[in-house]
């Protein structure tokens, strides 16, 4: 254009930027981080008063296929492996580009993050879902998480940054590592002087602590998008809150920009380069979900966030975008806690001796012990399929109580210092069949899953279900009780139950994506200057969950590539 049409396109937005990105979870915000180090005029506009999106609210993992982190720790990966192990797991309409895209770009995303940022990864020994599954990696090194992060250094961003979630921090404001979790949950040498310390640490923050509940000490997701914050701030890219996106401009067809609301007034935000979709999927959307995925019908059961309604998605699908795997989520099971504002991810407790789920007719259903997702899918299609898994009982007994958090419960504090909303969902029983008639099972069916759980778990065998088999199950199991570190008899009542219901950690279908981060038709022809990333686009694992991090992880490797390809830097 000459400098006289440039003028008038210019005059015809409020804003006009290179790149405006929608959302402010890891995904965008690598993605506009990566666009302002090529040199482009970027802005992010976030929907609610908080930034961080889902990313903040949780454990921070992702899952890097051959990264320097793992080599570091001796583990040499190789990405075909990685590529097959994704590939078989994913669906079948989920193209082997976008998969590839993945796989070859997510070391290097990691490694442009680590030499540009102070985000800090760490390779774990932690076994993927599938490990056996030809490529999958028992030893693990695949998945990664974040190093501690000082809040500090953000200034008055702190303020605004999302809290973790309830399920992913202590007494819902104290945060902490991996390393502390299993500390605590064991109980190891040290245990409580390293928790008064931090509470310690935590409430003497002052002044900050007149005026804030915040946690300046950063872990999981929240040092990750600490970091990630904080490099934005330096690169001089600033993050519009309270900012929703009601509509994408396209003209002569390539997308020229957005409209957004800012202090209650339309704002047309143009743009050079292209607009990158980051907003999350659909979680909280119920008119959405009923539409779309009628096996994870109920929005308030799921761990996303409340600002996640699908706006992004509907507005892309409104000027041609394609959509894709509209009907799947990740899966999981979840408590609910009456009063809370989302469901409470169930990972460590399901696998610890001690403990049995059962539907409403007192019989078990599945190996506690399977990874979130394999469990929460299981839990959604015996609801779909027989309507007696939602909710489900975690069943256990006074030895587990004792000895271990059983989602929101907490060991060591007695049941009538535990928070109202846990009282109002806890039940217990002198007996197994008194704990039965409490949540409405028939006793005599409850006692005999009981009895003959027992007798196998004695030997450490579950010939139902496997519980304890697999390198995953054991992971999370007790290391200190053997033979199997999954299983135990129930015998020691008291007994309890808490209800656990099939929710979902998010959504994660979306809109149609090709290998570049593109915005595609339903023909796959790209949209010009449209790009989707995270839960706002069809993930590349389809409806599977092969690790620790493939929400995360993807969505900044595929931030990495949309930035990288608007700007010019993968030409």
């Amino acid at each position: 254009m000459t400098g006289n049409s440039n003028a008038q396109w210019d005059a015809q937005w409020d804003r006009v930027v290179d790149v405006v990105v929608v959302g402010s979870g890891a995904g965008g915000m690598l993605s506009a981080l990566v666009a302002a180090h090529n040199r482009a005029d970027v802005l992010i506009v976030e929907k609610d008063a908080l930034w961080g999106g889902t990313s903040a609210t949780s454990g921070g993992g992702i899952w890097i296929p051959g990264s320097d982190q793992a080599r570091e720790a001796g583990f040499v990966d190789d990405l075909d492996d990685a590529f097959r192990y994704v590939r078989g797991l994913s669906a079948a309409n989920v193209p082997d580009e976008n998969i590839r895209a993945f796989v070859d770009n997510a070391a290097p995303m990691l490694r442009w993050v680590t030499a540009n940022t102070r985000v800090r990864y760490q390779a774990q020994p932690y076994p993927d879902y599938h490990a056996e599954n030809p490529g999958g990696s028992p030893t693990g090194f695949r998945t990664h998480l974040p190093l501690e992060f000082d809040g500090k250094l953000l200034g008055a961003a702190i303020r605004t940054q999302r809290f973790p979630s309830p399920a992913a921090s202590l007494f819902g404001y104290l945060q902490w590592t991996f390393a502390e979790t299993y500390q605590l949950l064991y109980r190891t040498k040290g245990w409580f002087t390293h928790l008064v310390a931090n509470m310690g640490k935590y409430w003497l923050d002052l002044p900050f602590r007149f005026t804030s509940r915040k946690d300046r000490r950063l872990t999981l997701g929240g040092a990750l998008t600490g970091a990630l914050r904080l490099a934005l701030d330096e690169a001089g890219v600033s993050v519009w809150l309270g900012c929703p996106m009601w509509e994408i401009v396209r003209e002569d067809g390539r997308v020229t920009g957005i409209v957004v609301e800012r202090g209650g007034k339309p704002l047309r935000i143009g743009v050079r380069k292209g607009v990158v979709l980051a907003a999350g999927g659909f979680d909280k959307n119920q008119q959405m979900r009923d539409a779309n995925a009628p096996l994870y019908p109920q929005a308030k059961l799921s761990g996303g966030v409340t600002s996640n309604t699908g706006d992004s998605i509907r507005a892309g699908a409104a000027i041609g975008a394609g959509t894709m795997n509209l009907q799947s989520a990740w899966a999981a099971p979840v408590f609910y806690v009456p009063g809370e504002d989302r469901g409470r991810l169930c990972t460590i407790e399901r696998a610890l001796p001690g403990c049995i789920m059962v539907n409403q007719k007192g019989e078990r259903y599945l190996n506690e012990a399977a990874s979130y997702h394999v469990t929460g899918q299981e839990m959604a299609r015996r609801q779909r399929d027989h309507g007696d898994a939602s909710p489900s009982w975690m069943i256990f007994d006074n030895r587990y109580r004792q000895q271990f958090p059983m989602g929101p419960l907490l060991p060591l504090v007695p049941d009538w210092l535990q928070s109202r909303g846990v009282r109002q969902i806890l039940c217990k029983g002198q007996s197994v069949e008194e704990l039965a008639a409490k949540i409405g099972v028939d006793p005599a069916a409850l006692a005999g899953t009981v009895a003959e759980f027992n007798v196998h778990a004695a030997e450490g065998r579950d010939p139902a279900f496997h519980r304890g088999e697999a390198a995953y199950d054991k992971m999370y199991g007790d290391y200190r009780h053997g033979p199997n570190p999954c299983l135990r008899p129930l015998t020691e009542g008291p007994f309890y139950a808490l209800p656990i219901y099939p929710g979902d950690i998010g959504t994660n279908g979306g809109l149609r994506t090709n290998a570049r981060a593109q915005v595609v038709d339903d023909h796959g022809a790209a949209i010009p200057g449209l790009y989707a990333v995270g839960n706002n686009a069809a993930s590349a694992m389809g409806e599977s969950y092969p690790g620790a991090g493939v929400t995360i992880g993807p969505a900044m490797t595929f931030g990495y590539i949309a930035a990288r390809d608007l700007t010019g830097a993968n030409n």
